[in-house]
């Protein structure tokens, strides 16, 4: 047993970071597949120094290391109950690129799309591409032998590694490249570890009884995606072994190993030339899964570079998912199945014919009723929902999952329509639908049993069916695992894949390299058994969670932190878009994820024994840089509501810990505002005196270098009347309920009035009645009881005013969308709630609609030319989407509107007002929004519809933001 001192002592001496707190050792107990191991500590090395000392102190107290990148592993390659290496904060450099070679070398660290989006000035690119591409790693994708969507036209992992450098089990340092036979000898006679297993490779693999074996009991060499144990049937083909002329290369040893052979700190890589720029995808659809089965050899036929398939599950997951919503535009009708083929060519005409010969095919085989034609942004959509598979399948509700256990077998394409009826056979037989899915083209699809692995029965039948589908892969000669790798899942039915003397080498290999079983120990020898060790004690008495808010849509909050599987959605960086997760993106960290709050939740709700279970200083820290940005309930395909979670959180934690000073006054800042606004200049004037200010910001723990908002001369209800006396023609295009939030009402006045105005010009009855403040400051502060009561009066108040001809817009989109969002969680009446819900919108919204319906027409407005950056709201982007906004500022005929392609702008309420976050939320403003706005030229106008967005601009960049409706207002004729 390690002792807290050791550890201690051990972490003074590393350079990088060390974590031994239940917090970090919660979050790094699971990856994305169904198991779950407590680690003993979790390491962020720094450099290679930090990797030989953690391999000496595992050797000395006789425990593990765990390599790790992005975590997104299926088959639990990278949890233990040793000592997790995550080398994905420090480890994530592009170290040099040979342009006359076609190489790079990079650390483990490395984004594979990241990688890419470097590479593409040089015309070059790294082939394989997984789903998770935009947050995989290098060496997560060599210890897998990762392959994806591009396998058909470009290979696996193992054909593009070159060269890696290791660490080896007893410190020593050893590259591993290409070598001649003669070379190869020189290793074996070296005095060292590295001599050692290049000794035994020879010994284990020089006789050609045992390379027939191998050749004999391997996968069939035509499945090019094959990872099943060792590639020892790799390395029998060398000149070492066979008369050729293929140079030996332990790489291909390696990749694939699951870092269990070594711990690889640098990478090279071939590379491949740009894909031809033009394509054209052909999404054939089908009314069984045997038809599209069918038509794979026949599809494959042509010069394919993707070959994917969706079922129906998939597909139908996708319609709950705000995102995917909007990439699911293409598909007809409702098909069990669809295949997409990808063509590409240098020249759109060759292109084109490419295409018509494929649909030619596919209408003369009678398979497919449909086959729409996608080209340019219709094929990125269709390629992010299938990318989105993974992630989607979190959405089934309840405690019944698609479980990876068998969704990684391959067979050769000849195989694949015959197996896969048997497989169907099979699961009829366990009472199972499976999902299929993946990489039609080259022999895999994902497939997936239903199970609720918190049962005894559902573990049982985990077994069962594995086992099941072993023996039949095994019939087709394929392999258990084409891509996700052994892990703890598959591990432990190599021997029956490979034959038991094959097997026997893999071990002696491992002897050879790790003797002490330091590196990722029960993954491919030795196994673990696949059925123990998993996320959920089967057949545990389900806690029981009262809340306040009403998760009943997913069953309750912890089945609502279940829904995460892992995939890790929330790790992609700021240059592949989106919004989620701006905290990761700010610090690297896997604390600050999506991923790591729903799982500490995930532990401690299941685990505490506390009568209040949300009473953990650990949850406190997770949910810390949570800016409820509500990125997640769009953009993970899980739809894990994370705003929500951190929102209940603070209200129970806060019942048994108090609520601080600092944040009663932000929550109760309408009340504030309103008593400021019958003193407007004294209480700007201490905002902005330097020592008044100074003063209140030090007594709340607000940041000094923040500016305070100011309090408007008048508060929009009192400028109401002014706003609307204006002559107008009495024949209203139609009344609107005009909601007066509590930020335009005190801080964002004349906002207010330009839209009444706006509005009322353009001929709409605008009316308003007397209601009360949105509820958010409570929402965002945990006080939920107080926005409880806040819903249920506006519900009251709106519930029989709302209809479809007289619904309820407003302006801030964080105050307006409560009625959207978290009043059907709040309110006691969810009927008028939700029906509120259906018929209230952003002001943009409401404009946009009556653009489309012909009633606000553009030559209302100035020919004036203007350009426009506008940067969306989150909860915008999250709940509804940026075109509105962007549609009316393109009202004006002669206004160029840019979107900013910014996620979160960092401000997040009061987050960037407190003074321990300030340097997060700059750094989240610095991503992406503030360099836009400060290359954006000084004639630019700068849009914001969002009061902290452009509070946040004016002080990350001291440019004025202003509202959409308020541009809209002044372009008015």
């Amino acid at each position: 047993m390690i002792t807290k001192a050791q550890f201690e002592n051990f972490k003074s001496h590393l350079d990088g970071d060390f974590f031994i707190d239940e917090l970090m050792k919660s979050i790094y107990a699971t990856d994305a597949s169904v198991y779950r191991k407590l680690p003993l500590a979790v390491a962020y090395p720094k450099n290679k120094n930090d990797i030989k000392k953690l391999v000496a102190f595992a050797k000395e107290h006789n425990t593990s290391l765990i390599p790790r990148t992005a975590g997104t592993s299926l088959a639990g390659q990278c949890v233990g109950d040793g000592i997790v290496v995550d080398v994905s904060r420090y480890f994530t450099k592009i170290l040099d690129i040979n342009e006359s070679k076609k190489t790079v070398t990079v650390q483990p660290g490395v984004v594979r799309d990241q990688l890419n989006n470097y590479l593409k000035p040089f015309g070059l690119f790294f082939g394989p591409n997984t789903s998770t591409s935009n947050r995989c790693m290098i060496g997560g994708m060599v210890g897998n032998n990762s392959s994806g969507t591009t396998s058909i036209q470009y290979g696996v992992t193992r054909d593009k590694v070159l060269e890696l450098q290791t660490i080896l089990s007893d410190g020593s340092e050893a590259v591993f490249n290409s070598i001649s036979s003669e070379e190869f000898k020189n290793k074996t006679k070296l005095n060292s570890l590295e001599g050692h297993i290049y000794k035994t490779i020879y010994k284990e693999l020089e006789s050609e009884s045992v390379q027939k074996q191998i050749l004999d009991n391997f996968p069939k060499p035509e499945i090019h995606r094959r990872n099943t144990g060792y590639a020892i049937d790799e390395l029998i083909h060398f000149d070492v072994f066979t008369d050729t002329n293929k140079q030996f290369n332990m790489c291909k040893l390696l990749s694939g190993s699951e870092g269990t052979l070594a711990f690889t700190t640098q990478i090279t890589l071939q590379l491949d030339d740009l894909q031809p720029a033009e394509s054209i995808m052909v999404a054939a659809h089908f009314k069984s899964i045997e038809q599209c089965l069918n038509s794979v050899e026949l599809v494959m036929k042509h010069n394919l570079y993707t070959c994917e398939m969706m079922d129906k599950t998939i597909l139908d997951c996708t319609k709950h998912n705000k995102t995917q919503q909007q990439n699911r535009q293409f598909i007809l009708d409702d098909p069990e199945a669809i295949l997409m083929c990808e063509v590409r060519g240098n020249t759109l005409d060759g292109v084109k014919k490419q295409a018509e010969l494929l649909v030619n095919d596919i209408k003369t085989s009678n398979l497919s009723y449909a086959y729409p034609i996608l080209i340019g942004e219709e094929i990125d959509k269709a390629v992010e929902l299938r990318k989105a598979g993974l992630g989607l399948l979190g959405n089934i509700i309840g405690d019944e999952k698609s479980a990876a256990c068998i969704e990684d077998t391959a067979v050769t394409l000849p195989d694949l329509a015959n197996y896969i009826s048997e497989f169907t056979q099979l699961m009829k037989s366990h009472n199972q639908k499976a999902i299929y899915y993946a990489h039609a083209g080259a022999g895999e699809l994902h497939l997936r049993p239903i199970l609720n692995l918190k049962t005894s029965k559902g573990v049982s039948d985990f077994r069962k069916i594995t086992t099941d589908v072993a023996h039949l892969v095994k019939k087709y000669k394929g392999s258990m695992s084409g891509e996700h790798g052994d892990g703890i899942v598959r591990a432990e039915f190599i021997p029956m894949m490979i034959g038991e003397e094959n097997y026997q080498i893999l071990k002696r290999i491992k002897a050879a390299f790790d003797v002490d079983n330091i590196f990722n120990p029960g993954k491919i020898v030795d196994a673990y058994p696949m059925d123990e060790g998993l996320r959920y004690q089967p057949d545990r008495v389900e806690p029981k969670i009262e809340t306040l808010l009403d998760f009943s849509a997913s069953l309750g909050i912890l089945r609502e932190a279940e829904k995460c599987n892992g995939s890790g959605d929330c790790r992609k960086l700021p240059e592949f878009g989106g919004t989620m997760c701006p905290s990761y993106r700010a610090t690297r960290n896997e604390k600050d994820t999506t991923r790591a709050r729903a799982n500490a939740l995930r532990e401690f709700l299941t685990n505490s024994e506390k009568p209040n279970k949300f009473n953990h200083k650990e949850l406190k820290e997770v949910f810390d840089l949570c800016l409820s940005c509500k990125a997640c309930a769009s953009e993970c395909p899980s739809s894990v509501d994370v705003a929500s979670l951190k929102a209940e959180f603070q209200y129970q934690y806060q019942k048994a810990n108090g609520t601080s000073l600092r944040t009663k006054v932000f929550a109760h800042n309408n009340t504030l505002n309103n008593f400021g606004s019958h003193f407007p200049k004294l209480t700007n004037f201490m905002f902005t005196n330097g020592f008044t200010s100074s003063l209140l910001k030090k007594s709340l723990g607000i940041a000094n270098e923040r500016s305070l908002p100011l309090i408007s001369n008048n508060s929009l209800n009192k400028s109401i009347q002014d706003a609307v006396k204006q002559d107008i023609n009495n024949n209203y295009i139609k009344t609107i309920y005009f909601f007066n939030d509590e930020f335009t009402n005190h801080l964002d006045t004349q906002i207010g009035i330009d839209a009444i105005q706006l509005l009322t010009i353009l001929n709409y009855n605008v009316k308003i009645v007397t209601h009360h403040e949105s509820g958010r400051s409570y929402l965002s502060k945990g006080l939920l009881e107080k926005a409880k009561d806040l819903a249920n009066k506006n519900v009251l108040i709106f519930k029989d005013l709302i209809t479809s001809e007289t619904p309820l817009i407003g302006i801030e989109p964080s105050a307006i969308l409560t009625f959207t969002d978290e009043y059907i969680k709040l309110a006691d009446d969810k009927v008028s709630a939700e029906h509120i819900a259906k018929h209230t919108f952003l002001v943009e919204e409401f404009i946009q609609q009556e653009i489309k319906l012909d009633n606000i027409k553009t030559e209302q407005f100035t020919k004036e030319a203007k350009t426009i950056k506008f940067h969306g709201h989150c909860h915008q982007k999250a709940l509804r989407n940026q075109s509105s906004s962007f549609d009316i500022l393109n009202l004006p005929e002669n206004y160029k509107v840019t979107i900013i392609p910014s996620g979160c702008c960092g401000m997040a309420g009061s987050f960037g007002y407190e003074k321990e976050h300030f340097e997060v939320s700059m750094q989240i403003g610095e991503q992406t929004l503030f360099p836009a706005v400060r290359s954006a030229s000084s004639t630019a106008i700068i849009s914001a519809n969002g009061t902290s967005c452009r509070h946040q601009i004016k002080d990350g960049t001291q440019r004025e933001a202003l509202h959409p409706i308020t541009i809209l207002k002044q372009a008015l004729l």
